[in-house]
């Protein structure tokens, strides 16, 4: 077992750094494999502005002629998402696009796989794809962003925004700890040329598709989060 193997095992568990292992050798055929964790983080009721990072000014991105040159997802999935109803925050350090990340009402199509995630909640919504430029990642634009999100989020009457964590990104799963998420449930993608297989926690649990038209819908309620009692955060990504 060589140390690579060893450090998979020990950030991701040995399910995890199984099916990531399967993942990577399907690299260069049809076959493509995928495993989520989704997760609930409770908006804040008072977010608060701090003092650093008066440099970054954080501003929505409404339409598509927003989006600025080179920004770094493909124009038709940006598209794509403004057509679902999706808003973006953009986070600027001067004239350069610092990072950005999405949210969303009722349901969101997920980009990767052919699956549709549902919010039974009105006082819940989607956030996904949080992206922040690599050399500016330890400084506040994360933050920034997330406290302007807060405060668009709770004036809606926002209680819990919900996202997909990919099971084989450890950094990603971390930061999703410390911010005190929950855990909903998890998925497992399995999808060769059109055909796609999702195995999951939560119904349908099990769902063949053969084609573009065929997608499975995921239904989160985070209702029940209000009265339950407290939670853990998220559990060592080796649980199931």
């Amino acid at each position: 077992m060589n140390n690579r193997l060893l450090k998979s095992v020990a950030e991701l568990g040995w399910l995890n750094a199984l099916i990531y292992g399967v993942a990577r050798l399907s690299r260069r055929t049809p076959i493509r494999l995928h495993r989520y964790y989704f997760v609930a983080q409770r908006v804040a009721t008072n977010p608060a502005r701090g003092g650093w990072g008066r440099a970054i000014q954080v501003r929505p991105l409404s339409v598509l002629g927003d989006v600025p040159w080179g920004y770094p997802r493909p124009l038709d999935v940006v598209a794509e998402r403004f057509r679902q109803g999706g808003h973006s925050l953009a986070a600027w350090r001067g004239d350069e696009l610092a990072g950005f990340l999405w949210y969303q009402f009722g349901a969101y199509r997920e980009d990767e796989v052919r699956v549709r995630y549902c919010l039974a909640s009105p006082h819940s919504a989607w956030d996904y794809d949080v992206f922040v430029q690599p050399h500016l990642r330890l400084g506040p634009t994360f933050s920034k962003l997330w406290e302007e999100a807060h405060l668009r989020l709770h004036a809606r009457g926002v209680r819990w925004t919900c996202s997909r964590i990919s099971a084989f990104n450890p950094d990603s799963l971390r930061s999703h700890a410390r911010l005190g998420t929950v855990r909903l449930g998890s998925a497992t993608f399995l999808a060769i040329g059109r055909w796609q297989c999702m195995l999951a926690t939560q119904a349908p649990y099990i769902h063949f598709s053969f084609n573009a038209a065929s997608i499975p819908q995921l239904r989160f309620n985070t209702d029940a989060l209000e009265h339950a009692p407290r939670r853990e955060s998220l559990c060592h990504p080796g649980q199931p």
